[in-house]
């Protein structure tokens, strides 16, 4: 049995979850609480496998719980109103999240991943320690870090050490500085959404690039970088390119 705790401030969203890890035969629900210091408690007294948290507590933050802990030994699964600050934080950090009002079907989808995945608590904390930096911050600078969710494993990144990412149908390629390529199965967009716009230029559908590792702009339609490698440009994003790379100058 997984053993669960349920962290919500709002009762009748208390209530909710509750009925919904009672359907679930392998989920044994073994404490709730609606605050950061009954969080504290109840996690304490319980060492739970799993915790369902919601992110803004009355006294507190989601975060707050975790600080208050000595260790972070089970998974969590946030869970938040739509905030798409808050929601890139925890992508950016790779840790699973379920938006107010739960759908059992998302609920069960996040269940599987948890009864699936190796768990490395290590992994966890370095995630968790890379949203909380995220929340914290405005925006990402190239001393940031993303987290991967390879089919193998978590990959924990600095920014700057991404020189392009390309597009494979449903699937993301990462090419590093250190000529490594890892392979993600989320779509460009995704991460389009969650790099810093001021770094990351999309100049073709199939790609998107640190803009520090330009080397320069061919006006044929093309983008050589510092590794010699050739990115395409579309006809419709020349204009954004010469704008965007004018911009990057101009900031030096």
């Amino acid at each position: 049995m997984i053993k669960t705790i349920i962290i919500e401030d709002e009762p009748a969203i208390r209530k909710e979850i509750e009925w919904l890890v009672n359907k679930e035969d392998d989920l044994e629900l073994t404490g709730t609480a609606g605050t950061v210091f009954g969080a504290i408690d109840v996690i304490r007294k319980q060492n739970p496998d799993l915790v369902l948290m919601d992110i803004q507590l009355t006294d507190g933050t989601a975060f707050d719980v975790l600080h208050g802990l000595d260790s972070i030994s089970f998974q969590v699964i946030f869970i938040t109103a739509y905030n798409h600050y808050a929601i890139k934080a925890i992508k950016v950090g790779a840790l699973d999240y379920l938006l107010k009002p739960l759908d059992e079907k998302e609920l069960q989808n996040a269940l599987t991943k948890v009864r699936g995945q190796y768990f490395d608590q290590a992994v966890q904390q370095q995630q968790i320690s890379v949203t909380n930096s995220r929340l914290k911050k405005e925006e990402l600078g190239l001393e940031d870090q993303i987290v991967l969710h390879t089919m193998e494993y978590l990959q924990v990144l600095q920014l700057k050490e991404i020189i392009y990412l390309k597009s494979e149908g449903s699937y993301t390629y990462f090419v590093l500085t250190d000529n490594r390529k890892i392979m993600v199965s989320k779509p460009l967009k995704h991460y389009q959404d969650l790099l810093p716009e001021k770094w990351f230029l999309r100049p073709h559908q199939s790609f998107l690039l640190n803009i520090t590792c330009i080397d320069r702009y061919v006006k044929t339609g093309y983008i050589i970088l510092k590794d010699k490698t050739q990115i395409p440009v579309s006809v419709r994003k020349k204009e954004l390119v010469v704008q965007k790379l004018t911009e990057s100058e101009s900031s030096q």
